[in-house]
């Protein structure tokens, strides 16, 4: 594991390589080419036993540009909303598969695995209006959710080899486990997170099987994390078949440059807590760099997150237990924090590996110098 007293020495290294941005070997282009002298992100990951990635939207596989640095950079590939419940079942009695399918099949032409994300958001601002305002019996919940887990892992089992079976479902401000109308029938959240992550290892028996959520190292998450923390234990306690936890990796109330020595070994205690349960996989499943009160300067923005974005994926990575890296989206005018948290400003954000003119940023050679710096894993 890295020697957090490294932090220091490990800045100083990457304002100094990133500096002048990102030009070692590379080029602007459709799609961000970079020119054969520097190797794709999933070569450098795969060099180490670890699969890069990124979030697609279904819209985004009509985007000549996007399409194109998917097929360059990534080796997996994950829904950013296509697999969620309220986008398959909006209606009770009615499955829609379009996105889903079509998300999966641009995966399966481009040769580009996939996670699946996610079975169960269980939080009821996210699930579908029909089941908020259902008044399940037990017998109901255990098989409006039970059907609905097999349809969808089933479906894309073998293919998915790992999916986010459950998606924050501990409040981030108390800590406390999230209430649905599927915990109220079926005798609390742990019970019916056991339930649905038992109902995925039948559909899908050979796929990793995750919790995912956004705690995260800010000073702000830890009742969140804590929360996760009991969560996983008392899940283990169960003997449910959990294999990884999802760390989603925003940094969105703290800034980059508030990740000091303090967050980092509350962070790395959290990680050491999770691998004395047997957590077997880590997965960075949601990457990237809200900039909201950070310079408007470019350069000053693009060195700081660059910075930061090494920093945070050297420790990461310093875990041969960390398989996955998956960006939240790999284009800067896409990304989903330009309307969260929006800029006083109103100066668009930086949050990702790339700009709006599709070329690759300083945040890109961060991630492909912590990737070449990884220790191996099988």
């Amino acid at each position: 594991m890295i020697d957090i007293d490294r932090r220091a020495l490990l800045s100083g290294l990457a304002a100094t390589a990133f500096a002048g941005g990102c030009t070692s070997g590379q080029t602007s282009g459709v799609g961000g080419s970079i020119t054969s002298q520097s190797a794709s992100l999933k070569a450098l990951a795969a060099a180490k036993g670890i699969k890069f990635g990124s979030a697609m939207a279904t819209h985004q596989i009509d985007n000549l540009d996007y399409a194109a640095i998917m097929r360059r950079e990534c080796a997996v590939m994950v829904a950013e909303n296509a697999h969620k419940m309220y986008a398959i079942q909006s209606e009770r009695h009615k499955m829609n598969w379009e996105g889903a399918d079509s998300l999966v099949r641009f995966a399966k032409e481009n040769q580009i695995a996939m996670r699946g994300h996610t079975l169960v958001w269980h939080h009821p601002r996210w699930m579908p209006e029909w089941v908020n305002e259902a008044k399940f019996s037990t017998a109901e919940a255990e098989t409006v959710l039970g059907e609905y887990i097999a349809k969808v892992a089933g479906r894309y089992d073998p293919f998915i080899y790992s999916w986010d079976v459950v998606n924050e479902s501990v409040d981030d401000q108390s800590g406390e486990l999230r209430e649905t109308s599927f915990s109220k029938a079926m005798g609390g959240t742990v019970n019916t997170l056991d339930f649905c992550f038992r109902k995925a290892k039948e559909a899908a028996p050979n796929c990793s099987l995750a919790y995912n959520d956004y705690m995260s190292w800010e000073s702000t998450s830890a009742k969140h994390r804590d929360g996760v923390l009991r969560l996983v234990e008392a899940l283990k306690a169960k003997g449910t078949p959990i294999d990884a936890v999802g760390m989603q990796s925003h940094s969105n109330y703290e800034m980059p440059n508030q990740y000091d020595r303090k967050r980092e070994r509350d962070w790395v205690a959290f990680l050491d807590e999770l691998k004395g349960m047997g957590i077997e996989r880590f997965y960075i499943t949601e990457f990237d760099v809200n900039d909201t009160r950070m310079s408007a300067d470019i350069e000053t923005r693009d060195r700081a997150i660059a910075s930061y974005t090494k920093d945070y994926l050297d420790l990461m990575l310093s875990y041969i237990e960390t398989k996955d890296v998956l960006m939240w989206g790999m284009v800067d005018s896409m990304s989903w924090l330009q309307n969260f948290m929006p800029r006083d400003d109103g100066v668009e954000k930086r949050p990702t590996l790339y700009d709006n003119r599709y070329e690759p940023k300083a945040m890109r050679e961060a991630v492909a110098a912590a990737l070449r710096d990884a220790p191996f894993r099988s």
